[in-house]
């Protein structure tokens, strides 16, 4: 792990869950598995808070547990999954695009709270969205739930693992920490929970605490409120299923950039038919055949079966193999090449990161490393010629690449000597270290954002503070129906100044945002180019 994704998930375990999770956090990340009570006297907290923190870090899988021979439990930190966090906003903004308003709560809820019984997510939900409608309106329970079980249907969402049943006539002592599992076939299977209800508005202060007493006088009564229905089941988010979602969507743009919309919308049907049936990390779609695709094109799309005949086999003739084909039979068997349309051999990961080496190398440069693309092999007399440069100036370039670890020098010797008068040099893109470097500052340009964020809240938090009064003041008055001069009198409390600063920090701070959103895009296209890249055979 390098120091720049150590920074970087430091931040957001202290960004997303305080100072004391990212303590615990960042000790395993930097020390790798241990035991909690190594753990303790790493971080230097109290036994209880290590505890409590482990507990946070779990319910959201971002530190995994493992009983070792003697009995013993170490505990260790899942880097990959914490760097997720920096994709969150992405996950929900998509819930949202594909299942609308309800969609886009149930995940943010799941997120927020790691994993969560199904009748409790779909009541936070329904109230939310109650919050939202007008008086005397309310967001039913039915709506809520269709919406639940079209998520665990396409595999957005999943059950979690659960401790599996013992038998009850064993008298062995029980293990150190719980092994769960669950069957592959029960991972989308939703309970079927008659959820009848309406989403609630939130009560006025004073009901709240009446409602806070009732509880706390039942809890020590022994009385408790009613199990619900399907009590141990909790869901979580799939997150390679969005990004899995992302990769496709992705295919789709680079066969509509490189063909024409009717070639992408073939491709999107093949990608919609196949994609709960094919794994996170398949190389390719399930097969499907021509005439089972013809069926399902889009109504709009009036192309006869010779015309979609006719799109497939250019796509299957494509160099970049985004389909490939697999048999004759039903008119032919089709599938997309997944890995193949990610990691083509000797290319580069996406043409927009071209502009990352041109800001950083100049156009020159950029020149150069494209030409080495193409060429594969070049001496250094022959990049000077194809790129039209100087020799100074090139031998210059290509130096500063190397070192860089942009581009690589191999040697091929005439004699067995090495000797360097009779030896070829030649220049070569070495594509996955490009690549790797590229996403090393991408995580370094992520976490020099969140600091200049935090620094941006840190420098205006008095005028934060003094704006939040404001706006609770003025709530609070319209709520009991002031007039408005008397509203206007508060407004006045920001000064002119602080309210141009107030907007300057809020557009810095959304800029950071974009900024931020924009570079995740970039880190998962690198990452999807490793992975695949590392599974070519």
């Amino acid at each position: 792990m390098t120091q720049a994704e150590l920074r970087l998930c430091s931040l957001l375990l202290q960004e997303h869950f305080g100072e004391i999770v990212e303590k615990v956090g960042n000790s395993l990340l930097r020390t790798g598995p241990r035991p909690l009570r190594l753990l303790v006297g790493d971080t230097g907290l109290l036994l209880d808070q290590v505890k409590k923190a482990l507990c946070v870090l779990i319910q959201h899988n971002l530190v995994r547990y493992e009983v070792q021979p003697r009995g013993s439990v170490e505990y260790e930190a899942q880097s990959k999954r914490i760097l997720r966090l920096l994709r969150y906003p992405r996950y929900i903004y998509t819930a949202k695009t594909l299942y609308g308003d309800p969609g886009e709560l149930l995940v943010e809820e799941l997120l927020l709270h790691g994993h969560l019984p199904m009748s409790c997510a779909v009541a936070r939900v329904a109230d939310r969205l109650t919050e939202t409608m007008e008086d005397g309106k309310t967001m039913d329970y039915t709506e809520v739930s269709s919406t639940f079980v079209r998520l665990a249907d396409t595999h957005f969402i999943q059950r979690c693992p659960i401790v599996p049943e013992s038998p009850r006539n064993t008298k062995a002592p029980p293990p150190p920490a719980p092994a769960l599992a669950i069957a592959e076939k029960d991972m989308y299977t939703v309970p079927r929970l008659s959820l009848i209800g309406k989403g609630k508005r939130r009560h006025s202060c004073d009901e709240e605490e009446e409602g806070e007493h009732k509880a706390k006088r039942q809890k020590q009564e022994g009385g408790s409120s009613e199990t619900p229905p399907d009590d141990g089941i909790y869901w979580q988010v799939n997150l390679e299923r969005f990004h899995q979602h992302f990769r496709d969507q992705a295919l789709v743009s680079a066969v509509a950039s490189r063909m024409d919309q009717t070639s992408s919308e073939v491709v999107r049907t093949m990608l919609r038919m196949s994609e709960v049936t094919t794994a996170s990390g398949a190389s390719h779609t399930q097969p499907l055949s021509s005439n089972e695709i013809f069926r399902s094109l889009p109504a709009g799309y009036n192309i006869g079966k010779q015309v979609l005949d006719q799109y497939l086999a250019l796509l299957a003739d494509d160099p970049l193999e985004f389909v490939g084909k697999s048999g004759d039979s039903g008119g032919g068997t089709y599938t997309v090449s997944i890995l193949s349309s990610w990691a083509p051999p000797s290319h580069f990961p996406h043409p927009s990161l071209i502009p990352l080496l041109l800001h950083r190398f100049g156009s020159r440069c950029a020149r150069i490393f494209r030409l080495l693309l193409r060429k594969k092999h070049l001496e250094q007399k022959q990049v000077e010629d194809f790129a039209m440069i100087p020799a100074k100036e090139a031998k210059d370039m290509l130096y500063r690449m190397l070192s860089e670890n942009l581009v690589s020098l191999q040697e091929i010797p005439k004699t067995p000597d090495h000797a360097p008068s009779r030896t070829f040099y030649l220049y070569t893109v070495n594509v996955m270290a490009a690549a790797r470097m590229l996403l090393h500052r991408c995580y370094k340009s992520v976490a020099n954002l969140m600091e200049r964020r935090q620094y941006e809240m840190r420098e205006n938090k008095r005028l934060l503070e003094k704006s939040q009064r404001v706006e609770a003041i003025l709530a609070s008055m319209q709520a009991t129906g002031a007039e408005a001069a008397q509203l206007h009198e508060v407004e006045e409390m920001i000064t002119g100044p602080e309210r141009q600063q107030l907007e300057n920090l809020k557009r810095n701070v959304n800029k950071i945002d974009a900024s931020e959103n924009q570079v995740d895009e970039t880190i998962f296209v690198l990452e999807s180019f490793i992975e695949s890249t590392m599974k070519r055979p």
